[in-house]
């Protein structure tokens, strides 16, 4: 059963692999921040837009609107952190599924924000701002973990470098190489692919989790918990066969 998704968090790193986990991980991010904008009226991946905001705020005197701004900058901070911490743990202990761990924590939490997101929206004054430092904690974990795996040739909770790298290669794409005499410009037509692929399944996600939220409120989150326990499950069973044998 699990046999078609066993690389896409194994250990053994290929490039089609990391694309593969790229591609879905881009999905649950555009789909978690479209759903969590609906949700709370903040795009918890957008840590350039959240450290501009607090400088705003800070010079305007809004401290604590400011405060806030710097609490969802370190949650995505300490996310990141989280998955360097999880993952090199997991390596130490020779884990297989040292890559999926901080996966299925952000599936557990992606859980509780679609099971008791609507209960706990019942105290709007508390609700909202603990999600959004949910929100961006999930966001840094899972853009730490492709990072990691991909070693920074693939992020997925954001566009803005993704579409900087994608004009890049339209643009050498484009260009007409005049003078025969000189290097011709050429276009890296696999990183123009992996980059286009990467900001539609983006683009697709957030289509998916704007419709889902608006029609199924929180609930609509549990896919997307489910889609990355899939993805880590056989690595998961793999280590605990592995130490009930031991």
């Amino acid at each position: 059963m699990f046999e078609p998704i066993r690389g896409f968090t194994s250990l053994q790193r290929t490039p089609q692999a990391d694309l593969k986990l790229g591609t879905v991980l881009a999905f649950v991010a555009g789909a978690a921040n479209a759903g969590g904008f609906l949700a709370v009226g903040q795009y918890t991946s957008h840590m350039t837009g959240m450290v501009s905001s607090f400088g705003d705020h800070l010079v305007l005197g809004q401290f604590v609107l400011a405060g806030a701004g710097l609490v969802a900058v370190m949650s995505f901070l300490f996310g990141a952190m989280s998955t360097a911490w999880i993952v090199n743990w997991g390596m130490r202990l020779r884990l297989r599924s040292a890559y999926g761990l901080p996966l299925l924590l952000e599936a557990a939490l992606l859980l509780v924000f679609g099971l008791f997101g609507a209960a706990m929206n019942l105290w709007h004054t508390v609700f909202l701002p603990v999600t959004v430092v949910l929100l961006c904690y999930i966001m840094g974990l899972q853009n730490a973990v492709i990072t990691k795996i991909s070693q920074a040739r693939i992020r997925t909770t954001h566009v803005t470098g993704l579409v900087t790298d994608l004009g890049i290669e339209l643009g050498k794409l484009l260009y007409v190489n005049r003078h025969p005499e000189m290097q011709p410009v050429r276009a890296d037509r696999d990183r123009l692919r992996v980059h286009a692929q990467l900001v539609l399944s983006f683009l697709v996600g957030g289509i998916v989790g704007a419709l889902g939220f608006k029609n199924l409120g929180y609930i609509s989150t549990v896919p997307l918990a489910l889609m990355l326990l899939l993805l880590v499950m056989r690595p998961l069973l793999d280590d605990w066969q592995r130490l009930r044998a031991a």
